[in-house]
């Protein structure tokens, strides 16, 4: 009997994989015109880093975390984040001391024990920027318009950019004791079971529920903006400036809220129209207390996180990279002379394979027609006779004998 792979986990093969591959090389290219640097962190860390900076009351660290004992007893967790273990490997390596800003990016499997959803397994993928020891609204702007010209590098539209400012710890209590005082008013039955727990435990988290009768409630609730003392509205105002100079349009959503305390000033989220009721594709914000309260200097943060799956929905299948040869060698003659052709290609930089088994020349030319590659190189007894090589256009069906030494131009120009 053979072994499933486990619910919520997901083999991904080509053309799957070649879509990951190319968000993945997309963001390295775009992120590195920014100065940011890729970090790659461990996907296991210490239980308590994951409770203290996503915090021990979330449902995350409660109901979705995949946490076990070593074999010393001590509380592991596979991540179901990359903030967390940006933050410690940033504290632990003595970053901050070594360079006045960090600008940080991650790639890799995040893991969460929820039910599978569409754009969500159990084993997912997110991509992380995480900008550290910068106050200014500059750093803000900037990371947004990475994150907008990344997706637009994707190609991906239909997109939406929504944002808020969450206020200080100066101004925010303010705002809080202001919307506890609204939902007080609120017959409690009339919240759904999680905002009635959160109306006591984290009222913020309220503002952003996705239920239709929850959010008719809210609609008439406090407005963070309202709230914002001068400094933090001059700090959002700058980064609207700054949104606005660039022509990069956005929303402002009031119930764009954090849970979290560290979590302040400017947040955003990139909202998709085309990928249905789980539509958020990145988010982000300004995080100043993180590194503190995770035992570090006091730095200042803003960062991103986007799910890759997610992203991979709204590209679709894209428009892969297709091979450029298939060769095809006839007998043992033929077969060296074109290993030895298909070698040389490659050493060029072109993207092929050959037929290792044996068969026909229909079945090998059938073969050569599923790879999707432009053209067939065909090397038969009287081709390896002549060192030629037959080179059949695989979508006009056109063919050209060429010697072999010119088979590289032609693939090239399309021409002798």
């Amino acid at each position: 009997m053979s072994i499933a792979r486990i619910k919520g986990f997901a083999d991904m093969f080509p053309p799957d994989s070649e879509v990951f591959t190319r968000i993945e090389n997309t963001a390295r290219a775009v992120f590195s015109r920014y100065g940011f640097v890729e970090l790659r962190t461990p996907i296991v860390e210490f239980t308590e880093l994951f409770q203290r900076s996503i915090g021990e009351e979330t449902d995350v660290v409660q109901k979705e975390m995949y946490t076990f004992p070593d074999r010393k007893s001590r509380s592991l967790t596979l991540r179901p984040e990359a903030t967390a273990g940006v933050m410690r490997a940033y504290i632990e390596s003595g970053l901050a001391n070594r360079e006045p800003v960090s600008r940080l990016f991650t790639t890799g499997p995040m893991f969460r024990y929820e039910r599978p959803q569409k754009g969500r397994m159990r084993q997912f993928h997110q991509i992380n920027c995480e900008c550290l020891g910068s106050h200014s609204p500059y750093a803000d702007a900037d990371l947004i318009s990475m994150l907008l010209r990344f997706l637009d590098a994707l190609g991906l539209t239909d997109l939406t950019l929504k944002v808020n400012s969450l206020g200080c710890s100066e101004c925010r209590p303010k705002f809080k004791e202001a919307l506890l005082a609204y939902l007080q008013t609120v017959d409690s039955a009339a919240l759904c079971p999680d905002c009635a727990r959160r109306v006591n435990t984290n009222p913020l988290r309220v503002l952003d529920c996705k239920q239709p009768g929850c959010r008719a409630i809210t609609d008439a609730a406090p407005k963070l903006l309202d709230y914002n003392c001068p400094d933090c509205r001059a700090h959002f105002d700058t980064v609207l400036d700054l949104l606005g100079a660039e022509k990069l349009p956005y929303e402002l959503d009031h119930r764009l809220v954090r849970g979290l305390d560290y979590y302040c000033r400017t947040t955003f989220e990139v909202v998709s129209g085309s990928i249905g009721a789980q539509a958020a594709v990145a988010g982000g914000g300004r995080y100043d207390g993180l590194v503190k309260s995770l035992g570090g200097p006091d730095t200042p943060g803003v960062g991103f996180a986007a799910g890759m799956e997610r992203l991979a929905l709204m590209m679709g299948e894209g428009d892969a990279n297709p091979a450029d040869f298939y060769l095809v060698g006839m007998d043992a003659q033929s077969k060296a002379q074109g290993y030895a052709l298909a070698q040389s290609l490659r050493g060029a930089g072109l993207k092929g394979e050959m037929n290792f088994s044996e068969g026909g020349f229909k079945s090998l030319m059938r073969q050569a027609g599923k790879s999707g590659a432009r053209y067939c190189l065909i090397i038969g007894p009287d081709e390896a006779a002549q060192n030629t090589v037959v080179i059949k256009n695989l979508e006009s069906g056109e063919q050209t004998a060429v010697p072999q030494s010119g088979a590289l131009h032609f693939l090239q120009t399309g021409t002798n």
